[in-house]
């Protein structure tokens, strides 16, 4: 059968996230760095399609091309692992505690971010023939995302900051269902299909994506983006770590776990 149920596919879920949590380090640093490097290289795609077409809708409709590349290697994003990995921790698999949990977040964090920042730099080379010309259009635009999308939240103080921390809770309850979804079925048609929808959504709202913002803008800091490692990291970086933290693991992880794994008991109508 090529759709699982619920209740197969949560226990998926618990599965899945022991095992990163024992994955060698190498591995999973390995990992999250192919996930990183890829999820970057579509998000240029994507950023592409809407400077060539006009039309931002057509190139997020495109950009989950590299989410389902990576998720259909086995590469893993920090997104996805704030999702699985405490399930294990909540249903008390042998071993798994909340440090090894911890640690494994570090070092995806740290593998997704190399591998972003890897293609952020080729990238540049790219976009301004090796330093020797402005950036291209595409290159004018994700410079300008950055900006925007730090110095437009902090001109906004405690408002902008509750608007960027919401905005990573949303993108990673749409980008969290994405990864659940690869769970739902064993074809792989079935699993673009249901990660793609999700994720599409996602972009196209114009959500913040904690690995996707790992690219933009520190791409845009090389090619002179007018605002700083400081205000990227306040205004942007870490808040939307804590809002994909919040949003995948309480809107998609625990929500998943508790109806379909710990469930309540039935009610008696005698």
């Amino acid at each position: 059968m090529s759709y699982l149920a619920p209740a197969e596919f949560v226990t998926k879920m618990v599965d899945a996230g022991e095992s990163k949590i024992y994955m060698g380090t190498r591995d999973a640093l390995i990992r999250a760095f192919m996930a990183g490097g890829i999820l970057a290289i579509a998000a240029v795609f994507a950023v592409t399609v809407t400077v060539q077409t006009g039309s931002a809708i057509l190139g997020a409709a495109l950009f989950p091309v590299g989410f389902c590349m990576l998720y259909l290697m086995g590469f893993d994003l920090l997104t996805g692992v704030f999702v699985l990995t405490p399930l294990a921790l909540f249903d008390k698999r042998p071993g798994v505690t909340l440090s090894a949990v911890l640690k494994h977040w570090g070092v995806v964090f740290v593998g997704n971010f190399l591998g972003a920042l890897l293609v952020a730099f080729l990238m540049a080379i790219v976009f301004t023939y090796g330093f020797s010309t402005p950036p291209s259009k595409v290159g004018e635009m994700i410079s300008h995302i950055g900006e925007n999308r730090t110095l437009g939240y902090k001109e906004y103080g405690a408002g902008g900051m509750l608007t960027i921390f919401i905005r990573g809770v949303l993108c990673n309850w749409m980008v969290s269902l994405g990864v659940v979804g690869a769970m739902i079925s064993t074809t792989v048609s079935g699993k673009v299909i249901a990660m793609w929808m999700p994720v599409m959504l996602f972009f196209a709202m114009g959500f913040e994506h904690s690995i996707v913002n790992m690219f933009l803008f520190p791409s845009a800091l090389i090619m002179g983006g007018n605002f700083s490692v400081m205000d990227y990291m306040i205004w942007n970086e870490i808040p939307v770590v804590l809002g994909n933290l919040v949003g995948g693991l309480s809107l998609t992880g625990l929500t998943l776990y508790t109806t379909h794994v710990r469930t309540a008991p039935k009610r008696s109508f005698s």
